[in-house]
């Protein structure tokens, strides 16, 4: 089963490639009446997973505990970023700049590296569109995503087709405060999103709803430790964005608005409908009958269901529908009044 679900993924390619052929749709979105881009939502708590969600690669397989630093230590920062999966299909990703990001660090008292990342627990297809399981009424999502920790830095791995490079230096107590800090974001920060979706390619366009995923992991690190003193490198760091273009963004409701017993079942049928073709695929066949359904659905009839912070929204989708960007995101300027090493 984890392997069929794998074809999920070269659909996202396959849409950017045929998106600029779909139709053209002209205007500016309508005066937003919500608050955009929309807040991502923390949580109390973070869930048990359901154990029909099951990832082809195990999660974290060699983490540990962020130990506790001596506050004396200096401790080196590296910016760690591969193509996704580079492990297995090498720099294929890389050429469309989908890229994975994580940070190294060392101590100078102990000489031991450590990296730090934020993934997906059931691989990215998982977490960008759901399960359709008999009997189930709402569509199912395994969409959760979390921090790992662990000892070592895969030098190969991450300069074979990458960036392994120094950007700061931090004391051990700062260390202790940004694990402390990890602590709660991982705890709070549960559920990874895929998508940046926006009003058009424009850099000071609307944005409606950001993405929540490894790159957005590392940049919070990166300020937390500018704010807590550190000092970073001027070299220029960039990172991929997967963005959906769409006019205002209209919401639809949570499952049980939607699905429940008192449910829209016009809607809920409409929703089910859009996520079928994005099923795990078992025949060559079976992949470019659905990969015709989903450009009719999302290019030529410009619609798109999203799912955000456990609830539905509709996209009405527009040219140029999904772009693969890879700009530069400045690392950050701690205030005037910290200190760094």
């Amino acid at each position: 089963m984890g392997a069929a679900r794998c074809s999920r993924l070269v659909l996202l390619p396959l849409l950017l490639l045929l998106a600029p052929w779909g139709l053209h749709v002209s205007g500016e979105p309508r005066s937003a009446r919500r608050r955009w881009p929309v807040p991502y939502r923390r949580f109390d708590f973070r869930p048990k997973t359901d154990p029909y969600c099951q990832a082809r690669y195990t999660f974290c397989p060699t983490g540990s505990a962020i130990p506790l630093m001596k506050e004396e230590d200096v401790i080196e920062v590296y910016r760690l970023q591969a193509p996704v999966w580079e492990f297995k299909y090498g720099d294929l990703l890389g050429h469309l700049k989908i890229m994975h990001d994580a940070v190294g660090f060392k101590s100078s008292l102990t000489g031991k590296n450590y990296t730090m990342e934020w993934y997906e627990l059931f691989q990215l297809g998982n977490c960008t569109f759901p399960h359709l399981r008999p009997g189930m009424d709402a569509p199912f999502w395994c969409n959760q995503g979390a921090a790992c920790f662990y000892e070592g830095i895969d030098d190969a791995h991450w300069k074979a087709n990458g960036t392994l490079v120094l950007v700061t230096t931090i004391s051990g107590t700062m260390f202790n405060e940004m694990a402390q800090w990890v602590k709660y974001d991982n705890e709070t920060g549960i559920y990874y999103e895929t998508w940046t979706v926006q009003a058009s390619p424009d850099k000071k366009s609307t944005v409606w709803f950001d993405s929540y995923e490894c790159s957005k992991f590392i940049l919070r690190t990166y300020q937390k430790l500018a704010d807590l003193g550190a000092v970073f490198k001027k070299i220029q760091t960039n990172y991929t964005s997967i963005i959906l273009f769409s006019g205002e963004p209209i919401y639809l409701g949570n499952e049980t608005s939607i699905f429940g017993p008192q449910g829209n079942k016009t809607l809920a049928a409409a929703i089910r409908d859009f996520y079928n073709p994005f099923k795990p695929h078992q025949s060559v066949r079976e992949f470019f009958v659905d990969l015709f359904r989903i450009i009719d659905r999302v290019i030529l009839n410009h619609q798109f269901y999203l799912f955000y912070n456990l609830e539905y929204w509709f996209l009405p989708m527009k040219s140029p529908y999904l772009k693969i960007i890879y700009e530069e995101v400045p690392l950050p300027v701690g205030s005037k009044a910290s200190s760094g090493i």
